[in-house]
């Protein structure tokens, strides 16, 4: 079978257990005019279990971005022009007024999580998902388990409780995505590695040098990936982690302060002291003092 170039399934009858919710447009029009579902929308979402001769050919771009995850089979996709295979465990990004299509393999045919988003914040979030069209989530059960989620609140009604619903899980979705299994190499799996490790690391004395000799980058290039990946420089990252371990121990403890500032890396007290009161604007003691909860 061919694919259709109005965008329509080239099997009409559809696929024995599909799941498939389209919100009327009137309503997506409603929905995108409200708090809670005006920065992000799930239009419409869908589940085609072994999708033999599924296929898509949208040349007329639309509003949408299309969001995919193969959790068996195989297929292709082709966005911007260039052709992707695409795999189980794989999920595919296509943004809004982009060109593409997307089909299965004949021998082997996937079977397919998704869904539309629209919203005012989509532009700024489809990038932090995905930056290619097709990648490997890191957390690949979670992500289907949130698109299952998904799913399943669009096929509930079509209340705004349950389009809200739907959305707050489409952007946790986004969000794990956001992190490729096969991204170790790259920028963001190199920045992703340096804050585990600060994160593990957060009594410790960490320079900047001393990430980027372990990420095998240059100590400028390094910090440069870092602000642009985190939107902080690595001082202020790890006085962010070792501020709200502090504030996690004032409220669950009774440790002096003093003892709590050498617990996250500060063996001056003094020093801790004009740390915490520059970035909460009072002192460990009042701060510990207020009620909370």
């Amino acid at each position: 079978m061919i694919l259709s170039e109005c965008g329509a399934m080239t099997v009409e009858e559809g696929f024995p257990g599909q799941r498939l919710h389209v919100l009327p447009r009137p309503l997506v029009r409603a929905a995108l005019s409200r708090p809670g579902t005006r920065s992000l929308l799930v239009t419409d979402s869908g589940y085609f279990p072994r999708a033999k001769a599924h296929g898509i050919l949208r040349e007329k771009p639309i509003r949408e971005a299309v969001i995919l995850v193969c959790t068996g089979g195989s297929g292709w996709c082709t966005v911007g022009g260039i052709e992707h295979t695409v795999r189980a465990g794989q999920a595919v990004v296509i943004p809004p007024e982009t060109p593409h299509s997307y089909w299965s393999k004949l021998d082997d045919p996937w079977t397919l999580w998704w869904m539309h988003l629209d919203g005012s914040e989509l532009p700024d979030l489809l990038p932090a998902a995905s930056p290619a069209p097709v990648h490997t989530p890191a957390e690949q059960v979670r992500a289907v388990t949130l698109i299952e989620e998904i799913v399943e609140q669009m096929g509930c009604d079509e209340s705004q409780a349950s389009l809200f619903a739907a959305a707050a899980a489409a952007w946790h979705f986004l969000a794990v995505i956001s992190t490729s299994a096969d991204s170790a190499g790259t920028p963001d799996g190199v920045v992703d590695r340096a804050r585990e490790y600060l994160q593990s690391h957060l009594a410790e004395r960490t320079s900047v040098t001393e990430l980027a000799t372990l990420a095998r980058l240059s100590t400028s290039h390094f910090a440069a990936l870092f602000r642009k990946q985190v939107g902080t420089s690595v001082l202020q990252y790890q006085t962010q982690l070792r501020m709200a371990r502090a504030r996690e121990l004032l409220d669950t403890t009774e440790l002096p302060v003093a003892r709590i500032a050498a617990e996250v890396g500060y063996p001056d007290a003094f020093y801790f002291s004009r740390q915490f009161r520059r970035v909460h604007g009072t002192t460990a003691l009042r701060y510990r003092a207020l009620g909370k909860g």
